[in-house]
């Protein structure tokens, strides 16, 4: 981990977000890019005029000066931080900027969302998990212990899920594998669960080492299966592979990773399927 995108809205959300990439930063030798989007229109980002350029750089200035305040925080001394700003306040551009820059993770702050403004609206959380094809980590409170020592991983154990899991395993040394069951269709019995969690770890590390740390839990839903077994199992950390669909798609299936992004209490980390 070389590289670590921090979007910064000067909330304090975003400095929880930098907080946390800064502890993570000076564990790995980590560089910070400090991402802030510009809250203009696209149509007047095109406008020539010599009014509109005077208030881009303007704006320009601005963000600069509030960057300059932001990353004087003694958390970050010894650590390189990069400041980035960009013309539109699109969070689809912040996985764009990771691929540009090579990123190897984001860490992002988050209040949350729920109600008709997640129906609705959504969170810029869901946003950038949708998008990234490299992982999430979404926090929403100060960084206080960031020692992972306990990660839960939830999985239906099928092969799509194989890639995840191991980009979860270079991470992260104690993972808790969480199997979420749940009542009509997805419903499994145990003889069917452990036979799909054997072929699971033996396609993934080849071997059953990992079986112990499989943990079955029953729930009305996946989100509240894993929120549960997390608690049960004092994590610190929760990872959830992520499809990252879009659109319709999107609208009408909705995303677990999403969900318990948005209404866990403790750090999530997504991973792209």
């Amino acid at each position: 981990m070389k590289k670590i995108i921090v979007p910064i809205d000067f909330s304090e959300y975003s400095e929880y977000a930098l907080e946390t990439a800064a502890i993570l930063a000076k564990r790995n030798n980590a560089e910070i890019l400090a991402l802030h989007m510009l809250e203009i229109e696209k149509g007047r980002v095109t406008d020539s005029s010599n009014e509109l350029n005077e208030k881009m750089v303007f704006f320009l200035k601005l963000a600069e000066q509030k960057f300059d305040n932001f990353l004087s925080n003694d958390y970050l001394e010894g650590v390189s931080v990069t400041p980035i700003v960009k013309h539109f306040k699109v969070f689809s551009e912040v996985a764009e900027v990771a691929k540009e820059h090579n990123a190897d993770m984001i860490v992002m702050g988050s209040h949350g969302a729920s109600g008709l403004s997640e129906i609705f609206v959504g969170s810029n959380t869901e946003k950038v998990v949708r998008h990234s094809d490299i992982p999430v980590l979404v926090v929403k409170q100060k960084p206080v212990n960031l020692s992972f020592d306990t990660v839960t991983f939830a999985s239906d154990f099928s092969i799509e899920m194989v890639e995840p899991y191991l980009k979860a395993r270079q991470l992260f040394d104690n993972l808790k594998l969480v199997h979420v069951n749940v009542p009509g269709e997805g419903f499994s019995s145990s003889s069917e669960m452990e036979v799909k969690v054997a072929d699971f770890l033996k396609k993934a590390d080849g071997n059953l080492d990992k079986l112990n740390d499989v943990h079955y839990t029953s729930d009305y839903t996946v989100e509240k299966g894993i929120l549960n077994a997390s608690n049960l199992l004092g994590a610190d950390l929760i990872a959830v592979p992520t499809h990252g669909r879009k659109g319709l798609a999107h609208f009408f299936t909705g995303s677990v990773s999403e969900d318990v992004a948005n209404h866990a209490s403790l750090p999530v980390i997504t991973f792209k399927i």
